[in-house]
């Protein structure tokens, strides 16, 4: 973590990942980029207060939000794209990219309703777009950016390697906030299953029954195994095994393990695809009520 990306887009709701950002700059002396890109076709405002529609008006916010107190002391550059776009998302990344930045962390400027949605569909694009991390952090009502400590992280994970992707970042971020980890696997139950599996449920329960609790056994094994492995290499660890509906049980978990902040890989096409079919990330990204990091999972969304 030696390069993080804050875009901002002027209204004080985007300036809720400040806090986040200054806290990563501060336990790995990251260097800090603020960054803004020309939208085509921009509104007038942004979120109730205006928007940054001209390069040198960009810019000056940028160096007005650098030289606060609470960056004083770090490494902070800003940088306006100033060739309109009308792909947020890809000059994120794009930028991400040219930038070497190691994490992206963004606002998600308001939980629920369509402005989520939209919001989220922007993260979810980006991350399918390159593959630098993103986090999200949620504002406040009144936009004010609330004090970021992170004490624990919950890393979701399904039993297969591509979602292993996450455990490396949580790794590093914990190492460096001197927070603990906890490994979490859901396994449904039968009433939970969908699909081929909830009709096999219905006309074979006894069989279902049996299966699912040898899934639930792999699965405190699964857990198990990694956590000993991340407590050999010197973290903190816990782990559990959840049942039920995915979405339900993870929500549940990250208020019971008093996480501060989830971080989990996601195939992020299928996850934007999700966004209509009703997928595991897009509903986590809308229900969290806690920051977020995305990784994008290695080896599916190259295969489509």
């Amino acid at each position: 973590m030696r390069h993080v990306l804050v875009p901002l887009d002027g209204s004080a709701l985007a300036e809720a990942a400040l806090p986040a950002a200054i806290a990563t700059a501060t336990a790995f002396g990251a260097r800090l980029t603020l960054f803004h890109v020309l939208e085509e076709w921009a509104p007038e405002t942004v979120h109730g207060q205006q928007h940054l529609t001209d390069a040198a008006q960009a810019e000056a916010y940028l160096v007005s939000v650098a030289q606060r107190p609470a960056l004083r002391g770090h490494a902070v550059e800003v940088h306006v794209h100033c060739g309109r776009t009308e792909n947020v998302a890809d000059s994120i990344m794009a930028h991400a990219d040219e930038l070497a930045a190691d994490l992206v962390v963004l606002s998600t400027h308001g939980q629920g309703g369509l402005k989520g949605f939209f919001l989220g569909s922007i993260a979810l694009r980006a991350l399918g777009r390159g593959r630098t991390p993103i986090l999200m952090v949620n504002p406040t009502a009144t936009g004010t950016p609330l004090p970021f400590v992170c004490r624990r992280i919950l890393v979701p994970l399904d039993g297969s390697a591509t979602h292993e992707t996450a455990l490396p970042v949580a790794e590093r971020l914990a190492r460096g906030w001197s927070a603990a980890l906890h490994l979490v696997m859901v396994v449904p139950t039968a009433r939970t299953l969908s699909g081929h599996k909830g009709a096999a449920g219905v006309l074979m329960p006894l069989a279902t029954r049996a299966m699912l609790e040898i899934a639930e056994q792999d699965a405190a094994v699964y857990v198990g195994d990694l956590g000993r492995t991340l407590t050999a290499a010197g973290l903190v660890v816990t782990s559990s095994v959840g049942r039920g509906d995915p979405l339900t049980a993870l929500l549940q978990t990250a208020r019971t393990a008093e996480a501060d902040l989830v971080v989990m890989a996601t195939h992020a096409r299928r996850a934007m695809e999700g966004f209509w079919a009703g997928s595991l990330t897009p509903k986590l990204m809308q229900r969290l009520d806690r920051p977020m990091l995305l990784v994008r999972a290695e080896g599916h969304d190259e295969a489509r």
